[in-house]
């Protein structure tokens, strides 16, 4: 997972007084190990024993919550509230270099325990985090803020990515629910239908979600299949045009793929910024 975060490592300047009073920050990394010197801890965990985090109303956290923050010369916008987010994109996780590190809403990082990373959702915010590639699920708390990597929706502690069975890739497909803290956790929105149910199914056929990259949304067909003809030349990837409504007018979303995984994603967002292209968005179907 690699990213930059508050709560880490010293961010320089007035990045650091617009955020937090403590702020920190993790370089950019191929997916893999969360960050250069981060790894797993020695004491590993049983995906099966581990507990979700238990829902529950908690005051919003002071520091953790500034309407807007910049990191790295990138503003981002804070959610005023989280309810009725959902969303899909790719999860990272951190682990030992953190541990015991304050977080941005100033609770202490315990790899160990069901916490994770946002860069908008309010803190703090539960969530249930569906792997749509196995359909395992996790309920953790987001208590950080980050990834800042290119391309990351949430960065898991090192327990709730084990749980979700993405330590090995170092990144995961997922779908990302936001919770009401007065629902039981048994009551929590369930898995999309897509998702496998039983372990057994699980094991053996696992959900296989389409990747890509939307590099634009145009509501004329004429401009969307410019780009599309614009970027198959120069890239050699497959680029679908997809139809919406928009309030009752057709919008074109152009996007390159199926992709192979987060490595080839990771890649052609190299590739598009040389050519220009840099407001991208990762889209799991």
């Amino acid at each position: 997972m690699a990213a930059a975060m508050p709560g880490k490592l010293l961010l320089l300047g007035l990045a650091c007084a617009t955020l937090l009073a403590a702020c920190s920050t993790r370089p950019s990394l191929p997916p893999g190990f969360p960050d250069s010197g981060d790894s797993a801890p020695a004491r590993r965990l049983d995906p099966h024993a581990i507990a979700d985090a238990t829902p529950r109303a908690e005051p919003v956290s002071r520091r953790g919550n500034p309407a807007t923050y910049v990191v790295l010369g990138q503003r981002y916008q804070t959610l005023p509230s989280s309810r009725g987010y959902v969303e899909r994109g790719i999860a990272s996780w951190y682990g030992t270099k953190f541990h015991g590190r304050a977080t941005s809403s100033g609770e202490p990082y315990d790899m160990y325990a069901m916490t994770a990373a946002h860069k908008s959702l309010p803190l703090p915010t539960y969530v249930q985090v569906t792997n749509l590639r196995n359909g395992r699920t996790a309920i953790v708390k987001v208590n950080d803020r980050g990834p800042f990597h290119d391309n990351r929706l949430i960065d898991l502690s090192y327990a709730a990515a084990t749980k979700l069975g993405i330590l090995g890739e170092g990144t995961g497909l997922v779908e990302v629910r936001a919770l009401d803290p007065g629902i039981p956790p048994g009551q929590a929105p369930a898995a999309p239908p897509s998702a496998p149910v039983s372990p057994l199914i699980q094991a053996s056929h696992p959900a296989a979600p389409g990747l890509f990259i939307q590099v634009g949304a145009f509501s004329s067909r004429h401009n969307a299949d410019q780009l599309s003809r614009r970027l198959a030349g120069s890239l050699g990837e497959r680029v679908r045009i997809q139809q919406i409504d928009n309030r009752g007018q057709p919008l074109f979303r152009v996007q390159i793929g199926p992709l192979a995984g987060v490595e080839q994603v990771d890649s052609l967002s190299v590739n598009l910024a040389s050519l220009g292209i840099v407001e991208t968005q990762v889209v799991i179907d």
